[in-house]
């Protein structure tokens, strides 16, 4: 439909730019964790794709560039900058998921080998299809950090410490890193964020303070249960809430479910070799319900390579002004 180079600078009069929304981790329209992808930013300052985030008002926004020697000289095909309302990330799923997508569909870009390559924050990352025909995003290098006391986590998410389960939590993370916290499943719904006790303890923007529980950026709080009740293949509900991004509570994070798969590993409760799979639903609590799949590969209780895929919905496509400078 469209050709790389017609999007570059994609401006129209000069004052007006090309988007699309799509839900991603969803098969459904206005459910799932909705994205705004903005094309033709490619000369835009970091304040005015803020600013176009801001106005979104999405958990994220995110912006395809083209056209850069050196996102070509890794063997990419475009650059990704995401946006939440507040700050730039240096890599999310939904966006990178939904985009890649949104962008196949407009023909913007061709898989090669199965895969298409977006350069991010974190670097490099290929996304191909699973087994049906979904986009699926390889994480990146699986990172454990330290153990977060309970005192602090029931603190930021409004729990008892009789709430949480299993092994104690934990950050971890494929290019960003949660803290991840099982609980029992009855407490996700009581579940209820104190947005100044995660910024103070959790700063995703590496803010730290004395109470940081990382030396960089913590992305949020994962709140995962196990359910029983769908155990074919694991499956796990999950809320994510983060406290100075823009956005407390997430409809579904594919850089979470990454993280929670290195978490599983680790504590044992996947398998220590081999692949395995799991599934994340997320954003039942909003009224958003979405399905993460996800599969992982380890080898000696390591996780060396993880994956989520899932569906993505269009929703709305039109244009936006360009913001002013200053």
């Amino acid at each position: 439909m469209r050709r790389t180079e017609v999007a570059i600078g994609r401006t129209g009069s000069g004052q007006e730019l090309e988007y699309h929304v799509v839900d991603v981790f969803t098969d459904h329209a206005f459910s799932g964790n909705p994205l705004a992808v903005v094309l033709g930013a490619e000369r835009l300052r970091a304040v005015q794709l803020q600013t176009l985030a801001r106005e979104f008002q999405l958990s994220e926004t995110a912006f395809p560039m083209f056209g850069d020697a050196s996102v070509a000289a890794v063997g990419a095909d475009y650059q990704l900058r995401i946006f939440t309302p507040e700050v730039e990330l240096p890599f999310a799923g939904h966006p990178s998921v939904g985009t890649a997508w949104l962008l196949q569909e407009l023909g913007l870009v061709t898989a090669r080998d199965g895969h298409v390559v977006q350069v991010c924050g974190v670097g490099a990352l290929p996304l191909g299809r699973d087994t049906e025909g979904r986009v699926e995003l390889r994480g990146g290098g699986a990172s454990l950090g330290a153990h977060v006391p309970a005192s602090a986590v029931v603190a930021a998410i409004g729990l008892d410490p009789t709430d949480l389960v299993g092994p104690a939590p934990r950050l971890a993370g494929t290019g960003i890193d949660f803290v991840v916290a099982p609980v029992l499943p009855e407490a996700l719904a009581r579940a209820h964020p104190d947005l100044a006790v995660l910024r103070r303890v959790f700063p995703s923007a590496g803010a730290g303070t004395g109470e940081s529980w990382s030396s960089g950026s913590v992305a949020g709080v994962l709140v995962v249960a196990w359910d029983e009740d769908l155990a074919a293949v694991p499956t796990f509900r999950a809320r994510m809430f983060a406290g100075d991004v823009g956005v407390a509570e997430d409809a579904a994070t594919g850089s979470a479910a990454l993280a929670l798969g290195v978490f599983l590993v680790d504590a044992g409760a996947l398998p220590a070799e081999g692949e395995s799979r799991y599934v994340v639903r997320q954003g039942v609590e909003m009224g958003r319900p979405s399905v993460l799949r996800c599969r992982l590969q380890a080898t000696g209780r390591e996780t060396t390579a993880v994956f989520v895929s899932g569906d993505v919905v269009p929703v709305a496509s039109g244009t936006v002004r360009v913001p002013a400078v200053g």
